[in-house]
């Protein structure tokens, strides 16, 4: 039996919105969704219990500031291994 295609993020969100709603129950929006009813109950128990994390403004931010820190570092030290092999080659900067 073929799978079918993934749902976008905003498919499941308006899903659950839906099944949340609590005007329909979660066979009639699985339906309407073209989804399982299990995989519209992970989705709703995904929201609640990491829905949190929508509303937190430092933690991403946090994140890419520290990736950006270790690029850069990783970037000053391929600069200067370059610098060393030009040196070693006998060629200038």
């Amino acid at each position: 039996m073929p799978r079918g295609r993934r749902k976008s993020p905003q498919t499941k969100f308006k899903a659950v919105l839906e099944l949340l709603r609590g005007e329909r129950s979660a066979v009639q929006v699985a339906r309407t969704y073209h989804v399982h009813p299990n995989s519209l109950t992970l989705w709703r128990d995904t929201l609640l219990s990491r829905g949190h994390e929508l509303f937190e403004t430092t933690a991403p931010s946090t994140q890419y500031e520290k990736q950006i820190a270790d690029l850069e570092q990783l970037v000053g030290k391929k600069e200067v291994e370059l610098a060393l092999l030009k040196n070693f080659l006998g060629r200038t900067a």
